[in-house]
Parts: structure tokens; C-alpha cells; sequence
């Protein structure tokens, strides 16, 4: 089994109700541990602890939602 791994995505998550409309599906999505948005900051950085999703499905789940991620390196 793959170690765990922490993802980081610049977002456009700006407050808590923009954090509670992407909370279930990042909740529910198989392969993610633990996740948190730190929205006090000017990159709204989403960490995603990840146990086998990858930063591209994280991506998708909160463009589903209408926001924007992008990877953190």
C-alpha cells in the first residue's frame, strides 16, 4: 500500500460557504484521508492528505463544484 501523500492546490475557495459546497464530495472521494482549506491566505490552499487519489482527481472534484485548483509545488 502507498504511503500517504500530501497534495496541495492554490483555489479560489474564498470563505466557508464556498469550502461547504465542495465538503461532501471531498468527504466522500475514495482515497483522500484528511483534507482542509486555510482561506486565510491569498492562495486559498487546499491540503488534501492523500491515500491514492490523485491531484487530477482532486482537480475535477472541485471544478465539479465550479471553483478553480491548481497544484502547489
Amino acid at each position: 500500500m502507498e504511503n500517504n501523500k500530501e497534495l496541495k492546490f492554490k483555489t479560489n475557495l474564498n470563505c466557508g460557504g464556498c469550502v461547504s459546497k465542495v465538503q461532501a464530495d471531498l468527504d466522500n472521494a475514495e482515497g483522500i484521508c484528511h483534507w482542509s482549506v486555510d482561506t486565510n491566505f491569498d492562495d486559498k490552499v487546499l491540503t488534501v492528505s492523500s491515500k491514492g487519489i490523485t491531484a487530477d482527481e482532486v482537480i475535477a472534484i472541485v471544478k465539479s463544484k465550479g471553483f478553480k485548483a491548481e497544484p502547489l509545488v
